[in-house]
């Protein structure tokens, strides 16, 4: 048995590594993937182009205005003159953003009535949209309260001194600098091998079946349950293999720490390849054609990363979704690499995950492979 294992295993790692398409899919895109999701995919908005229209025109309001202006969340692109400029800017989407300063700013100030200021934003990105409002609601928070404290020391010295102020502590735990890079990178992991290892696996066997090669296999005298293994295996060192690469090169590269195990951070990710090689075999045994797997892949890979929690928490989607999220394998290694990574968790906190993939693993091979073998029959 062991024999025809390895010859088997020989063979199909011959075939991939000998094709020059199939070397650059196994070690191209998780690299060029990383790269892009490690720049690119970011909650930290800096720069937001921004437009002012200031009707008072008084050292007040251009005070203000140079906070935000000064900030490395804005950039003033525009001064506009007039209401209507407001619309031209925000329809040619030349600007995210406009503060309206009206006339009377200063003079409501000084007061101390309520100054209105009028945060017009563009809100066909809500990311952009809410993460802008808050930097606007920081900068005007702080100027109100300088100036606050300001008049009161120059009308009421005494007075200024025993003011209570509340100061806030910041002690981000395991992300120091709120970096979303941190956030993003152990999570493009887990989607590169979801992605590798399903399309790998599903494009392996359908094309022995495509091309007519399958049926001369199964009139060798190896078995199919050593068909199988021969078949997954492959995938499952390669996939191993990918894993290893985006790691060492997200925590060279991006400076991500790896605070955990290295060896709970490979246990786990054994347990994820085995629920994805469980998918790749059972979307082989219900395509005919490398066409019809890659749309079946398709379909099972898109819901797979918008349930797993790597772009949008789990929390904010309807109940029936979260309960959904549950029978998806991704949920449990995104959880599971970030805590490694960033929490340096161990198995005695982890193992639920660890058990849940485990538990899908088994589920997933033994459907797979029966439902292969009824295929093969």
């Amino acid at each position: 048995m062991f024999g025809r294992l390895r010859q088997m295993l020989i063979k199909e790692l011959i075939q991939v590594f000998r094709d020059k398409r199939t070397r650059f899919v196994i070690f191209g895109p998780p690299i060029i993937q990383m790269l892009v999701f490690g720049y690119a995919a970011s909650l930290d908005i800096h720069h937001v182009p921004t437009a002012i229209l200031d009707y008072d025109q008084t050292q007040v309001s251009r005070d203000l205005i140079s906070r935000f202006a000064g900030s490395r969340y804005f950039q003033v692109e525009k001064r506009l003159r007039n209401g209507q400029e407001v619309a031209e800017a925000m329809d040619k989407g030349s600007v995210d953003l406009v503060i309206r300063i009206d006339a009377g700013f200063t003079r409501l100030l000084r007061k101390a009535q309520p100054a209105p200021l009028q945060v017009i934003v563009d809100a066909s990105n809500s990311n952009t949209a809410l993460v802008g409002l808050g930097y606007v609601s920081e900068v005007t928070a702080a100027f109100s309260r300088e100036y606050l404290n300001e008049r009161i020391d120059r009308n009421n010295p005494l007075q200024a001194s025993r003011l209570p102020t509340i100061v806030l502590d910041r002690r981000p735990w395991y992300n120091p600098d709120l970096s979303s890079r941190w956030f993003f990178v152990p999570g493009v992991i887990g989607n590169l091998m979801l992605v590798i290892v399903v399309n790998l696996t599903a494009f392996a066997v359908v094309r022995e079946r495509e091309i007519g090669t399958l049926e001369q296999i199964m009139v060798t005298p190896i078995r199919r349950v050593e068909f199988i293994m021969g078949k997954t295996l492959p995938f499952f060192l390669i996939g191993l293999l990918d894993a290893a690469l985006v790691t060492v090169f997200g925590t060279l590269w991006f400076h991500v720490p790896l605070k955990g195990s290295i060896l709970v951070l490979a246990l786990g990710t054994m347990l994820f390849l085995l629920c994805m090689l469980g998918v790749g075999l059972f979307i082989s045994t219900i395509s005919g054609t490398q066409q019809q797997a890659m749309v079946t892949a398709f379909f099972f890979i898109m819901p797979s990363l918008i349930f797993s929690g790597f772009a949008s928490p789990i929390a904010s989607m309807p109940e029936v979704l979260q309960w959904l999220t549950y029978l998806n394998p991704s949920r449990y290694y995104q959880t599971f690499l970030r805590s490694v990574f960033l929490k340096g968790t161990g198995l005695d906190i982890l193992w639920p995950d660890l058990a849940a993939m485990a538990l899908l693993a088994v589920l997933l091979l033994t459907i797979s492979v029966l439902r292969f073998q009824k295929s093969l029959d």
